[in-house]
């Protein structure tokens, strides 16, 4: 198997020996930069210490944009959805996720303590990746996105990826990936068993306020029944 380059990062620790990790991945055209501002807007007094990683997606044409390069997890050639998403693109990129989890691990911050949450695009990677995950993660957070290569991706869930609890949140106004695509993608999670705890907004392709708060008051939930270490 090839050796997959760790992607460069920015990183933000919340206390001192952080007990979780939270891989956060950004959308088309920004960077590990765009959403490390929510830190402190989303993190509670009483949570465990976290670790946010933003990585940055590889720099790669992308077809919808006239070919020009910009970091993106994969190639977009269609605003179709059902066509959207470059299957190369989309395996190259969870490889590269699942060597950032790898490294979480070795730092000591095993799976069943780490979220993986992505914006648009990367909350495509972030579904892709958790379906076919052996080891579950403490949790998956699909912001604004839709579950690419969904035919093939459906025939590729492991048995143990629906025990991962699942966060989405879309914009009713969305222009970028319809509202009826990211409904149509978490129906979808559901009839496959996962939980979704599935929120909509009056936004456009954003992030807001209200959103954050229901954000954390899920992580909140989460923290609570995982305990102490």
């Amino acid at each position: 198997m090839d050796t997959v380059t760790l992607l460069d990062n920015v990183e933000h620790e919340t206390g001192p020996s952080p007990q979780w990790s939270v891989l956060w991945l950004h959308g088309l055209g920004a960077d590990g930069h765009d959403f490390a501002p929510i830190v402190p807007e989303l993190v509670r007094k009483d949570w465990p210490a976290l670790r946010f990683v933003f990585p940055h997606a590889p720099i790669r044409p992308v077809t919808i944009n006239n070919g020009v390069p910009m970091r993106a997890w994969y190639d977009i050639r269609d605003m179709n959805l059902a066509q959207r998403a470059d299957e190369a693109g989309v395996d190259a990129s969870v490889a590269q996720v699942e060597a950032l989890i790898a490294r979480e691990r070795e730092r000591g911050t095993p799976p069943s303590r780490l979220l993986l949450a992505g914006f648009s695009q990367g909350g495509a990677i972030a579904l892709a990746t958790g379906l076919r995950r052996e080891v579950p993660l403490a949790g998956l957070i699909a912001l604004s996105t839709y579950l690419p290569m969904a035919e093939r991706l459906v025939g590729e869930v492991t048995a143990q990826a629906p025990s991962q609890p699942l966060f989405m949140a879309h914009g009713q106004f969305d222009p970028v990936v319809p509202y009826a695509g990211g409904d149509a993608s978490a129906r979808a999670l559901r009839g496959l068993g996962f939980s979704v705890d599935w929120h909509a907004y009056p936004m456009a392709h954003q992030v807001c306020a209200e959103q954050i708060r229901d954000l954390g008051d899920w992580m909140s939930r989460l923290f609570a029944q995982a305990g102490p270490r």
